[in-house]
């Protein structure tokens, strides 16, 4: 029998030795689910998948997404590709290119490819299914490279990389507006004021010349809004003001720009903002009807607008609606433009000719 101080010692040793044990194959049963990953490439190693057996993996990271690779070995061995299964990947499930194979861990590293994988919807586990009728023993590799990964808009549109360089730009922008838009709505070092009509807004001297011409002009020269540090828009109301400042700062909501379209269209004109000028001019083209197609009109030609000219010139004429509005359509002509009334006559007239 050894001394107690040896026996202390082995049974020190056998503990470290169980403990060793236990960790070496905590470490085998981990690193048989693990997926290795780097940039857009992921490898699942399996060193023993016995017959007839199911095997999924930890999930990885890749995109947005996590992601799992599962195998199954029965006459066939089949692989899957999947994301784990989360709000985001219901609500926007990733749009997939990749390139999948398998490969012999040992000897000459054989590889079977499967054909190449272009922008594949992938919901669930059976999306992506790849049956292998070649028998594979021993260790292997399964070697999956990300060529793309899209996402779809909630408002629709072309799907969208998440690593292209349009994707970083477009975040970018929307980053950059909602901090202009911040520095409007909290009034941020803001050092001038707009005076509508019935009420005061603060703006930012630099946002404002940036997007107007006219703006511009005027901080640079010595007039009263220099000096004053105001630029008086009497002619346009609050509301109307804090939409037109909405626009210029990239924070416009669309159902506020088209209840202000007409007053936009006035101030895209006065300040020379052709991009807001332009948009209402298309968005004014899209709901003409008996109610607004006189006042469409005029301001079609008060602001030099053809295609919404031509526009109510052909529903009132070609389209005969004219006759349905007679008393409104004389009541226009009380005050509107000569010019104009000449242009619509003349309309009329060549449209009987053609009958």
């Amino acid at each position: 029998m050894g001394k107690p101080g040896e026996v202390l010692l082995v049974g020190i040793f056998d503990c470290i030795h169980e403990v060793a044990a236990a960790l070496a194959f905590a470490r085998m049963s981990d690193s048989a689910y693990r997926v290795e990953t780097t940039s857009r490439l992921a490898q699942w190693r399996i060193d023993n998948l016995a017959s007839c057996t199911y095997r999924k993996s930890d999930p990885f990271k890749m995109g947005k997404w996590n992601w799992h690779l599962a195998v199954e070995k029965n006459r066939m061995l089949f692989i899957k590709l999947y994301p784990e299964i989360s709000n985001l990947t219901r609500d926007n499930p990733p749009i997939a290119s990749f390139i999948i194979r398998v490969i012999s861990s040992v000897g000459d590293r054989k590889a079977l490819i499967h054909p190449e994988i272009i922008d594949k919807q992938i919901k669930n586990n059976d999306d992506f299914v790849w049956a292998i009728e070649v028998p594979l023993t021993g260790k292997f590799i399964i070697d999956v490279e990300f060529l793309d990964l899209k996402i779809t808009f909630p408002d629709g549109g072309d799907p969208c990389s998440i690593w292209a360089e349009g994707s970083t730009l477009k975040n970018s922008d929307v980053t950059a507006l909602s901090s202009l838009g911040r520095m409007l709505t909290e009034s941020i070092h803001t050092d001038i004021i707009i005076n509508a009509s019935d009420g005061s807004i603060g703006a930012h001297r630099a946002v404002l010349a940036s997007r107007s011409p006219v703006f511009r002009s005027m901080f640079l020269h010595d007039l009263k809004e220099k000096e004053l540090s105001a630029v008086n828009i009497s002619d346009m109301s609050i509301e109307s003001c804090q939409v037109f400042l909405n626009y210029i700062y990239g924070n416009i909501a669309h159902d506020e720009f088209l209840t202000n379209r007409l007053a936009l269209l006035q101030a895209a004109d006065k300040y020379d903002i052709s991009d807001l000028k332009e948009v209402c001019h298309e968005s004014l083209l899209e709901d003409i009807d008996a109610k607004n197609v006189l006042e469409r009109l005029q301001n079609a030609s008060l602001f030099q607008l053809p295609k919404l000219k031509a526009s109510c010139m052909r529903y009132l004429v070609k389209f005969g609606k004219i006759f349905d509005i007679r008393e409104d359509f004389n009541s226009f002509l009380q005050c509107a433009d000569r010019e104009l009334i000449a242009e619509i006559f003349h309309e009329i007239l060549a449209a009987w000719k053609g009958f």
